[in-house]
């Protein structure tokens, strides 16, 4: 999460396009100036940010894989530091459990998630301070 000095972050500002493409349930394709409250930095530099959705009919239920990439591509330099690029990408894999039991479908999902993040909230990665993030995750989701 990033913290501000006041009781805004950060604002995403820029066009967002939902794109037809056969065979997703929806794709998104987001580009974003990033605006920050003071004199912070990461100010003005542009991210790119993909969304996705997939379903996959496998035997009586459904496999989806959804997620998003937030990709800040540029790099910021102010008296009070400097924001590197980085590169979040955060999928996820799920088997929808409640329709192959034949409970309502969309409404209990098990899977995986993958987490990957470069230079974590614009911190550049170093040998001695580790701000790359590489973790996977099982995942519950129930929606109610």
């Amino acid at each position: 999460y990033e913290f501000g000095e006041g009781d805004n972050e950060s604002y995403l500002i820029g066009p967002a396009f939902d794109l037809k493409i056969p065979g997703f349930d929806y794709f998104q394709l987001n580009f974003y100036q990033r605006q920050t409250e003071g004199n912070r930095p990461g100010d003005g530099v542009w991210q790119i940010t993909p969304v996705w959705s997939y379903t996959i009919p496998v035997g009586k239920s459904d496999v989806l894989i959804d997620g998003f990439m937030d990709w800040v591509v540029d790099n910021d330099k102010t008296s009070r530091g400097t924001y590197h690029s980085n590169l979040h990408f955060n999928p996820q894999i799920k088997y929808d459990l409640g329709k192959a039991l034949n409970y309502p479908e969309r409404q209990l999902y098990v899977g995986i998630e993958y987490d990957y993040w470069t230079n974590k909230y614009g911190i550049k990665d170093t040998s001695s301070f580790d701000t790359d993030q590489n973790t996977a995750s099982l995942l519950v989701k129930v929606f109610f």
